[in-house]
């Protein structure tokens, strides 16, 4: 008896302890706003994509977006998306894109994940100052309407992680939640045309992946670790 009672008062004390901590506001810390994120990448030249009416930001539930057309000197085009969110505890949920394709009609007719190539020091998707090798794992998909097809890279990052799930990404925000108080995160996706007309899905993907690299070092500064 005296023990169920020893073992009650300790889950009240840690139903109490947990659910302080997730009344406390959330202390994300400092991050470059988006608009600052640099229109020249590389070789790449950017400017801005046609931006999203009242009614999707509301749908979307997004802090703060940005969305991008970038060309390089071969002509090929990439559109880059980035909605970060600052907190994900008042109803706001990351939307996979596979959920908001083909609410534009696109349908997704393939899905893999693929492991990219990426410069960190030690965690996947976190910058640092001395590269080492690493990868990450995102998630690549083809989506078609009618006869048109793009290539769709994209994933999860948080807190210095970089995760291709929804799933594992959810899991994580409650883990976070409790053990760092912070849920805030953000959806990078990245589209490629794959028309046949020049440019095949693997021509698509191949440009995708180079842009990525790319973007990867740069984004610690907008989706802080």
């Amino acid at each position: 008896m005296i023990g169920r009672a020893i073992l009650l008062s300790l889950c009240l004390l840690a139903g109490a302890f947990l659910i302080g901590r997730a009344s406390r506001s959330e202390r994300v810390p400092p991050r470059q706003a988006l608009a600052t994120f640099p229109m020249d990448i590389g070789g790449w030249r950017g400017q801005p994509a046609p931006q999203f009416d009242q009614r999707v930001i509301a749908v979307l539930g997004v802090d703060e977006y940005i969305a991008r057309l970038y060309r390089n000197q071969r002509g090929q085009v990439i559109g880059l998306y980035i909605g970060y969110y600052a907190s994900q505890r008042e109803g706001a949920a990351i939307h996979s894109p596979l959920n908001c394709l083909p609410g534009a009609g696109w349908e997704p007719v393939k899905k893999e994940r693929i492991a990219l190539d990426v410069p960190s020091h030690g965690e996947p998707g976190v910058m640092g100052r001395q590269p080492t090798a690493s990868h990450a794992v995102v998630n690549r998909i083809v989506v078609q309407k009618g006869l048109d097809r793009q290539v769709v890279l994209y994933w999860y990052q948080s807190h210095g992680r970089i995760v291709a799930s929804e799933y594992w990404g959810k899991f994580y925000s409650v883990v976070d939640a409790i053990r760092l108080n912070r849920t805030d995160a953000a959806l990078i996706r990245m589209i490629s045309p794959a028309d046949g007309r020049g440019s095949s899905e693997s021509d698509a993907e191949r440009v995708l992946v180079e842009f990525a690299r790319t973007v990867l070092p740069l984004l610690g500064e907008y989706v802080p670790g």
